[in-house]
């Protein structure tokens, strides 16, 4: 209930506010440093060649300003002479060279730790975009933008980073509070790691380096008990040849004995200089208000796409699908003048995890899993549901769309892996098992038989891979865009419908606000209306029995995590580390049939003709705390035997690639159909419809 009384609190915070005149939270000069000819000046549809414009966006918000009164430490950001709270980020506009030959609509693909998720920053050749929704969006001729919103990341020239500030008390001495890293898979025998557990990133200093006053232990699994390591064998320091080559820091740990690859570490210290790290969110909101609405910067300089941008879309799969949930939730879909930013939004494979960057000492590279940093944030956290409920464990009576004048449209796409190890479930079922309904303007996919990112076994990639965690073999490599492809497509047309034309339109919209918009598919997402998410013990009982494959045992649990009394549903300060866990909530998982293909979602080419079964889990290798413990989000893939005669002799119960298909020519035909079928339900591209039917005819299927 503590929860709750927390959330009502910021709530009855944000309404005080409301009454307060807004001021300048917003870009107020934005500089492109850099224009460069995209992959070599290549056509991309009607909108011709395209460019690339990089440059920093400088933006100040205002702790009085009520859509910013929700931002974490805030108030002790250093302030300007006017203030304001001055931040700034990189960013990246691809646009077409002729902006009258766009469509007039940006497309944001917000960036994955800084990396951007379609390869755009570093792309050479058009045929490495081509396939991905960028390259979509160019040929119908978008305005792609992405821009930093994560403050700690280490600038490379391949990354988008925002300079976000570190919060003080308010007398100007440093502020102090608890942190938690988790260390495992570290390469056996080495000795230090900085404190983050990963270079690409900054760490949080120690206020106090003295050992003593932290606490650093040691265990074999993600659930066993804890062995404190001694105060005498550890240090803050490098050191990477072990401790006699330790270098004292206050960013770093050297551990004397050397690291287990097989065991999980875990360090718990007093840290120093927070980053204002929800201020994230207002990097996203204000560069997308500012490119859509504004004709210059404060200083003169003009918007790069001009000031006929009518509508506004944005995207970000694995973090930032969670990081674009709290967006939604937290009210940053409203700008600093009460416009709405972005008309639909697609988070994809994020489960109900939320970034929660909108915590003091926030670290959003740190997500929980079955297998490892269980009960850390990223995770799930009420409100789950995108519809306002009431969570019968915690109390919370919120939704993630409750705010239905800027709230977007969302279609939200998953793998398998999010139920199995992102709590994906909790979309639809409430904590005692219950079924949640889903509101008018969001749609739930979920594309069958694919592991986390859309890996997935197809014809296209025919021989399994491996991951050197795990027990099973992988789908292996390639990325699945079709689905989000269809789905942006299906977005926009959606958008038509729901008055969100800025008045300016063409085609279906006759330029007056008035549309025809075009319902889109019904949410195909697992289900327990229908019988298609069920119990571990049901799931497992109705999956085939594959020689030499073990189904899960496990899924990752979720606890109500407690964080003590100033942390709730839209953030806070963790006062508690580890948390305490609370109630634990009734988590479902798909159902197959007979051969492994799970009987509700989307289903691509991968699964309406597979060549094996693809799942969204697989296990960790008796090497690395398995074979008991999920492996990270990975999946598995396990080939059908090519003869009845192969399938007979192993004893595999799946129809043979021989008796499923007859031939090659059966096979193409299979693809021919399933491919059309896709292309009516409006799950697959015209374009990539034609792709996947070519790649069967060329393949080696029974060929």
């Amino acid at each position: 209930m503590r929860a709750k009384h927390i959330a009502v609190a910021l709530t009855g915070l944000l309404v005080g506010f409301m009454a307060v005149e807004p001021s300048g939270a917003r870009v107020v000069r934005l500089v492109v440093e850099q224009r460069t000819s995209f992959v070599g000046g290549a056509d991309w549809g009607k909108a011709g060649p395209y460019e690339m414009l990089r440059g920093t966006a400088y933006l100040e918000a205002d702790p009085n300003n009520p859509h910013d009164a929700v931002i974490v430490d805030l108030e002790n950001a250093p302030r300007n002479a006017k203030g304001l709270v001055e931040f700034n980020t990189q960013f990246m506009i691809l646009k077409p060279v002729e902006m009258q030959r766009s469509n007039r609509k940006i497309f944001y693909a917000v960036n994955n730790r800084g990396n951007n998720l379609e390869g755009l920053l570093t792309a050479t050749t058009a045929s490495q975009v081509s396939g991905t929704d960028a390259g979509y969006a160019m040929t119908e001729g978008y305005v792609v933008v992405d821009a930093g919103w994560e403050g700690d990341v280490i600038p490379t020239p391949s990354k988008l980073v925002a300079s976000l500030p570190r919060a003080r008390n308010a007398n100007g001495t440093p502020i102090v509070g608890p942190m938690r890293y988790e260390y495992s898979d570290r390469a056996a025998g080495s000795f230090t790691t900085n404190l983050e557990g990963n270079a690409a990133f900054l760490s949080y200093e120690a206020a106090d380096t003295n050992t003593a006053h932290a606490t650093f232990t040691v265990a074999d699994s993600e659930y066993g008990p804890k062995t404190l390591i001694p105060a005498n064998r550890w240090a803050f320091g490098s050191c990477p040849t072990g401790q006699a080559s330790l270098v004292p820091t206050s960013v770093d740990l050297c551990y004397f004995d050397g690291f287990d690859n097989k065991k999980i570490y875990e360090l718990i210290y007093q840290a120093t200089n927070p980053i204002v790290m929800g201020l994230g969110f207002a990097t996203t909101r204000d560069i997308a208000s500012f490119l859509r609405n504004e004709t210059h910067d404060d200083v003169g300089n003009p918007n790069p796409v001009g000031n006929n941008i009518r509508r506004a879309y944005a995207a970000g799969g694995s973090q930032t699908g969670g990081y674009l949930r709290d967006y939604i939730y937290l009210g940053f879909n409203e700008d600093e003048v009460g416009r709405k930013v972005f008309d639909g939004i697609i988070p994809w494979i994020a489960g109900t995890d939320r970034v929660f960057i909108n915590v003091r000492f926030a670290d959003p590279n740190t997500y929980s899993e079955q297998d490892r940093q269980h009960n850390y944030l990223q995770s799930s956290y009420p409100p789950f549901t995108y519809a306002v409920t009431t969570d019968p464990l915690s109390g919370v009576h919120d939704g993630i769309m409750h705010r239905p004048r800027t709230d977007p449209l969302v279609m939200q796409v998953d793998s398998q892996s999010e139920f199995w190890q992102l709590h994906g479930s909790l979309n639809v079922v409430d904590g005692l098992g219950n079924p949640v309904a889903i509101p008018d303007n969001v749609r739930l996919y979920f594309v069958g038989n694919t592991a986390h990112a859309f890996i997935s076994g197809s014809f296209l990639f025919p021989t399994p891979g491996t991951a050197s965690l795990c027990s099973n073999p992988t789908p292996g490599s390639g990325l699945n865009w079709e689905t989000l492809r269809a789905t942006l497509r299906n977005l926009d047309r959606w958008a038509v419908g729901n008055g969100q034309d800025n008045g300016q339109g063409n085609g279906q919209e006759n330029g007056q606000g008035n549309s025809q918009g075009t319902e889109p598919p019904k949410s195909n997402y697992p289900s327990l209306l229908d019988g298609t998410l069920v119990m571990l013990s049901e799931a497992a009982a109705a999956f085939p029995k594959i020689p030499n494959v073990s189904f899960p045992t496990v899924y990752d649990t979720y606890e109500l995590l407690d964080f003590g009394p100033l942390f709730g549903s839209h953030g806070g300060i963790l006062t508690i580390q580890p948390p305490l866990n609370g109630p634990s909530y009734a988590i479902r998982l798909p159902k197959t049939d007979g051969i492994g293909i799970d009987l509700a979602g989307v289903h691509q080419i991968e699964s309406r003709v597979p060549l094996g079964t693809s799942t969204g889990w697989n296990l960790r290798s008796p090497a690395h705390r398995g074979p008991n413990n999920l492996c990270v989000l990975t999946g598995s893939y396990f080939p059908f035997a090519a003869t009845a005669a192969e399938r007979l002799l192993s004893g595999d119960p799946r129809p043979s690639l021989q008796e499923r298909y007859g031939s090659h020519q059966g096979f193409v035909n299979a693809v021919e159909k399933a491919a059309d079928e896709l292309v009516k339900e409006r799950f697959l591209l015209e374009v990539d419809a034609d792709a996947d039917i070519s790649a069967a005819q060329a393949s080696t299927v029974l060929n």
